[in-house]
């Protein structure tokens, strides 16, 4: 059984050789590590082997797993360390906290002061929502819009057509800054089912950057998940959204009884 570092590594080897594919440098793309089935020790032995990006579906997961980290960064920057005891770990560099999954506008107050990005802003009404906090915390939030290129009822995301005028808004904001699109595949046999979709996020990426969208600064086109990463990739992602891959399959649950109520929020 491969061990988390083996399987970090192997992801990381396989992102940079689909970039060096795709004609660009291995720095140019970003590994954020999705903590959904992760377990506390797990996110701190990545942080020793040195990665920083992390990424969230659920707001109450987010906050729990930032503050455990936090306290662990400060019982570590009050501690006289031990010679090769987290010798990958540099207190002064901070974790960065991506909120991937979808965003409900009365929850974001309790995450917009921990997070790097948002990945999923699916409307104006949230955009104008994060304005509303970012104006009484006092600080900038990065976004990007989410992308509904399927089509499928059941993802969230704005549909093709209204992406660029919902970009367009938020960049008239004043602290919050658009940087770019995402959006998800829906779920294929193969990995390279997913490309059509990524090819048709990245067209309309540059059709915005060829507009002026974000005056400079939209920039980041994040797809692909632990299963198609590297088509993503292919086709222009400079952001993957990997979680299985490098922490493990889900854990199996026990089925529930036949009499009880009890159902799994997936």
């Amino acid at each position: 059984m491969s061990t988390l570092e083996q399987r970090y590594k192997e992801v990381r080897q396989r992102v940079q050789q689909a970039a060096i594919k795709s004609g660009r440098s291995p720095e140019s793309v970003y590994l954020v590590a999705v903590t959904k089935f992760a377990e506390p020790e797990d996110i701190r032995e990545l942080i020793e082997l040195g990665h920083r990006d992390f990424g969230e579906n659920k707001v109450q997961q987010l906050a729990q797993r930032a503050s455990v980290i936090e306290e662990w960064y400060e019982r570590i920057r009050r501690t006289p360390r031990v010679t090769g005891e987290h010798q990958g770990f540099d207190p002064s560099e901070p974790v960065r906290w991506h909120m991937i999954g979808h965003l409900q506008r009365n929850k974001a107050r309790k995450v917009a002061d921990l997070i790097r990005l948002v990945h999923s802003v699916d409307s104006l009404r949230l955009a104008e929502e994060l304005q509303t906090i970012a104006n009484k915390i006092d600080r900038e939030i990065e976004v990007l819009v989410q992308v509904n290129v399927s089509g499928e009822e059941s993802k969230f995301g704005v549909p093709i057509p209204a992406a660029g005028a919902i970009a367009e808004q938020i960049d008239t904001m004043i602290n919050v800054k658009v940087r770019g699109l995402m959006t998800m595949a829906p779920l294929t046999k193969t990995a390279e089912g997913s490309r059509k979709y990524f090819a048709r996020c990245r067209e309309l990426f540059d059709d915005l950057c060829t507009q002026g969208v974000g005056e400079g600064h939209f920039n980041l086109l994040s797809m692909g998940m632990s299963g198609d990463y590297e088509v993503a990739i292919e086709e222009g992602a400079n952001l993957v959204r990997v979680g299985s891959a490098i922490f493990g399959d889900a854990p199996q649950q026990e089925p529930a009884p036949a009499s009880s109520s009890v159902t799994s929020d997936g």
